[in-house]
């Protein structure tokens, strides 16, 4: 605790109720990859490191989410879209949007 803190009575402090997160905006969809290339979900948001849940597709655990927050591999998904490209147009399965991207933030 620090020094200003132990000096304030806990009457003037807000309660704990009152002190908010600033919450980080959810991951926009981005473009859906034609069938055969690979999605890009670098976002933290595609990983949950609390629990795994079973995946949508092969009933596995995974960690992984989708942008709607559904569980599936990352190579699950991707081989749903090559295998049901008519329906992949619907965009169950996006990659990140790129909307601040750099020419040189390709990491590969």
């Amino acid at each position: 605790m620090s020094a200003t803190a132990a000096r304030t009575p806990a009457a003037a402090r807000p309660p704990a109720a009152a002190r908010t997160r600033i919450k980080k905006p959810p991951v926009e969809p981005g473009l859906i990859p034609v069938p055969g290339d690979l999605l890009d979900w670098r976002d933290g948001s595609h990983f949950d490191r609390w629990q795994d849940r079973t995946c949508a597709l092969c009933d596995q655990p995974t960690p992984m989410r989708s942008h709607a927050g559904e569980p599936v591999h990352k190579s699950c998904a991707e081989a749903w879209i090559a295998a049901n490209s008519t329906e992949a147009r619907l965009g169950r399965f996006a990659s990140d949007a790129q909307a601040g991207r750099r020419r040189g933030d390709d990491h590969a």
